[in-house]
């Protein structure tokens, strides 16, 4: 048998196992092992597998993961980002939309301090969304920019995806967290302009705060919100400050990030041993997660470069089919946004980055910037029907008055900003790679 077919082999085996529901993880790995024992007897896949579990083990930059996500559960679980919101309430009141601006505000904080799409959108969902629809909002503009303000998570740092990414194509996890900011911060103010055009040209969707209710609000109570509301960003700062300016690491800024916000709850008095129990349970869950997704996506990506299929998908796209290094690269994406529409992130990534990463990288892109299209993709993928984990998660939290219609109509305006905003850092690369080689050099 070919290497060609064995490799066409193995992808297509991993593709009918993940159909019946076993873990992500399970499958993949299972389909390395045996193949590894197959093409080179039993030293191969005991190799395969210890080999692989050492490079994830010695990975020192992964230690930022449970870190991170520690933290990030910290602040949800004591509700902290409560305070924020009641500052963006107050002071964008005024304008147009400016509960859900806003609400988007809200999204890149916690983005900036947790990584993950889940903690922005369980904050969204039960403290923004009730406040939003009492206030008379479009009930389907604020489940959108929920939605679409939580997806910001796996893209402005720390992101885990990007974790999980620089670990599956040997890339520096700083470079691609500073890669990620520019295209992260664009992005919210796309979303921002979107939702302060829509409620200009049609206020009923975005009504502003009264002024009878402004004037209720005395100065010292903004004042006072504001001092509140300022306290994560005084955590964002305390963790990255000396990690921007050089005098600690990454792993040890996650770990200063983790403590500020531990001490942070207990000085507002929002530490219980409950939170304290579920915020290290839930951290312990996903880094396992993660770890064993890296491990499984390392060992099939091993089998893949002895294979040389890479070789064999440059000479299908560039020789058989024709297409241009460009081209390929929009088949790429392309490929991502059909797979988003019943994949996960994390499968998408471990199923064909062993194909795709070394064939960007054969094709002369930079695979830094590569990674950062990769995952606005799957900020797509995450809102796009049928299986977008964040309208599972939407339709869960919300209220009995917001139905799945609402929630699937109403991510189609958002997922027309991020696509032209993936179109925008495809056609001006620096938007991503200016930042790093500013702060980190060529």
């Amino acid at each position: 048998m070919s290497y060609d077919l064995i490799a066409a082999t193995m992808f297509s085996s991993m593709l009918l196992l993940l159909l019946t529901g076993q873990r992500m993880f399970g499958v993949i790995g299972f389909v390395a092992v045996m193949a590894a024992l197959l093409l080179w007897g039993e030293k191969g896949g005991y190799d395969l597998a210890f080999a692989q579990s050492m490079k994830l083990m010695s990975w020192f930059p992964l230690l930022t993961l449970p870190m991170f996500i520690f933290m990030g559960y910290i602040l949800s679980e004591s509700r902290l980002a409560e305070d924020l919101y009641k500052m963006f309430h107050v002071w964008f009141g005024p304008v147009p939309g400016g509960l859900a601006i806003g609400t988007i505000l809200l999204m890149v904080v916690i983005s900036a301090m947790n990584g993950l799409s889940v903690a922005g959108m369980a904050i969204g969902a039960t403290i923004a969304l009730p406040e939003l629809l009492r206030r008379n909002y479009d009930k389907q503009m604020v489940t959108g920019v929920i939605q679409a303000g939580s997806s910001l998570g796996i893209l402005i740092p720390p992101s885990v995806v990007l974790v999980l990414y620089a670990m599956i194509a040997r890339q520096p996890i700083t470079n691609l967290w500073i890669a990620g900011i520019m295209p992260g911060l664009m992005m919210a103010g796309m979303f921002i302009a979107y939702i302060w055009i829509r409620c200009r040209l049609n206020p009923a969707l975005g009504p502003v705060l009264a002024p009878e209710e402004r004037a209720l609000i005395p100065r010292a109570e903004k004042f006072r919100l504001l001092r509140a509301g300022i306290l994560p960003f005084i955590i964002f700062a305390v963790m990255m400050g000396p990690f921007v300016a050089g005098y600690v690491r990454l792993v040890e800024s996650s770990v200063v990030g983790a403590m500020a916000a531990l001490i942070a709850a207990i000085v507002k008095r929002r530490l219980t041993w409950q939170i304290f129990e579920t915020s290290t349970r839930q951290t312990l869950l996903v880094s396992c997660m993660f770890m064993w997704i890296i491990l499984a996506a390392l060992a099939f990506g091993a089998v893949f470069d002895g294979l040389r299929a890479v070789d064999v998908l440059r000479r299908l796209f560039l020789e058989d089919v024709g297409l241009s290094p460009w081209g390929v690269l929009i088949v790429m994406q392309l490929s991502y946004l059909v797979m988003g529409t019943f994949l996960d992130d994390t499968a998408m990534l471990v199923i064909v980055a062993p194909l795709y990463v070394p064939l960007v990288g054969a094709l002369g892109f930079d695979l830094v910037w590569y990674g950062v299209l990769y995952t606005i993709s799957c900020q797509i993928a995450y809102m796009t029907p049928p299986f977008g984990y964040n309208l599972f998660l939407m339709r869960a939290m919300a209220p009995p008055e917001v139905s799945l219609r609402d929630i699937y109509l109403s991510i189609f305006p958002f997922v027309g900003v991020m696509i032209l905003a993936l179109i925008v850092l495809m056609a001006f690369p620096q938007i991503a790679l200016w930042l790093p080689g500013v702060l980190l050099g060529p």
